[in-house]
């Protein structure tokens, strides 16, 4: 690669101000260039040929792979200033990156089971991916989009994809970034019904977070519109039982964490997991104090009579179905049979949100618990472990 190096580097440094080259000249830098390509591409297989590990070959394909993408992106940067803006230098650098093109192809396809999705690509290539990108994304808007419709998602989430690329003088992409843009454009060309929205996340939410889109305005604003479905319910009770049901939606998809729209973000999905579980929390307090304050209510009126003996358990009616279920099939407690353990317990316990459980109900529910209340159930029980522990 040295003469090349020599010939971007050197040959065209900011000094020279007065440079011209001839036909003749040009005709001989042609035959330089097209000679120097040759000995490239031989010495690159000889190397390739010679060398024993995979290791040492991925270096080789990265070492030349980053040389190339460097020189052709410094082409372009110096083919921008004005002493070289004429017909025949415009000859001269045609002649360079198309050469320099030609070897990172060569390299690119040749190799390609060496080379990391982490590489940067050129920036001729991404010059010509950018524009066919932007034009894909216009036109999607355009085709999906449903003029009735108010809140314009498709639209949005395509000015956020294209956003990166209307900016990107100083940004560096790399395949791996590439590769995502084509796979989530066509998830969304896949799309019949884009803004069809179940519980308030649509098929559109639902496909992002498994491509695991984490534009910091899109998870803003999805959160924001779930935040607002769920105070539509008034009751605690209901507005939990609808949160639960929309996270456990969520912990169904299964995201591609390997690929992401933004690598200095967060993944979207630990995101929203954080979200939903500072939102259940906050959502069981705010159950808690208003029981709390009602039993305050009730104890202070003596014409009301003392509130039943019910013991008031912190899980939810499945989660408490799970763990005497447990102990039941675990023989720790012994019954004529484990309809009789939940009939002798069950009616005695309360739940935050829930004053009367039906021991029927919390039978039946064991039996198809959501991955959530059997994380919650294993937590208590360890909690109550660790706690045993320091007696």
């Amino acid at each position: 690669m040295e003469w090349f190096d020599s010939l971007i580097i050197n040959s065209f440094n900011a000094g020279s101000s007065s440079i011209s080259v001839s036909e003749n000249e040009l005709d001989i830098l042609n035959e330089k260039i097209v000679s120097e390509s040759k000995k490239i591409k031989i010495h690159i297989k000889n190397t390739f040929f010679e060398l024993k590990s995979k290791r040492q070959v991925r270096l080789l394909i990265k070492k030349y792979h980053s040389s190339l993408v460097f020189l052709i992106d410094r082409a372009a940067e110096i083919r921008k200033r004005e002493q070289f803006n004429s017909a025949q230098f415009n000859k001269v650098f045609d002649l360079i990156v198309t050469s320099l093109d030609d070897l990172l192809s060569f390299v690119e396809i040749r190799y390609s089971a060496f080379m990391s999705l982490d590489q940067r690509v050129s920036y001729s290539y991404f010059s010509v991916w950018k524009k066919e990108m932007l034009a894909i994304l216009k036109n999607l808007a355009e085709i999906k989009e449903n003029p009735a419709d108010h809140d314009h998602e498709l639209k949005f989430v395509a000015s956020l994809l294209a956003a990166p690329l209307h900016n990107s003088r100083n940004i560096k992409f790399t395949y791996r970034q590439i590769l995502y843009y084509r796979e989530i454009i066509t998830e969304m060309q896949k799309l019949e019904h884009a803004v069809s929205e179940t519980e308030c996340i649509s098929d559109l939410d639902l496909m992002l977070i498994r491509m695991n889109f984490n534009s910091r305005e899109y998870a803003e604003k999805l959160v924001a519109k779930i935040g607002g479905y769920l105070e539509g319910f008034e009751n605690l009770s209901e507005r939990l039982e609808k949160l639960l049901y929309i996270c456990s939606t969520l912990y169904k998809i299964n995201p591609n964490l390997k690929l992401t729209f933004n690598p200095s973000q967060q993944n979207l999905i630990l995101f929203l997991e954080y979200w939903f579980s500072s939102e259940v929390r906050y959502v069981e307090k705010k159950a808690t104090i208003e029981m709390q304050r009602q039993t305050a209510n009730y104890a202070g009126n003596e014409f009301v009579e003392k509130a039943d003996s019910k013991l008031e358990c912190m899980l939810s009616g499945d989660q408490i179905g799970l763990i005497l279920r447990a102990t039941d099939e675990a023989r720790i407690i012994r019954a004529k049979s484990m309809n009789y353990i939940f009939k002798s317990i069950v009616p005695y316990l309360s739940t935050p949100v829930k004053r009367n459980l039906s021991y029927q109900s919390v039978r039946s529910n064991s039996y198809n618990a959501e991955e959530r209340d059997k994380e919650i159930a294993i937590e208590s029980l360890e909690k109550i472990i660790r706690k045993i522990k320091t007696y």
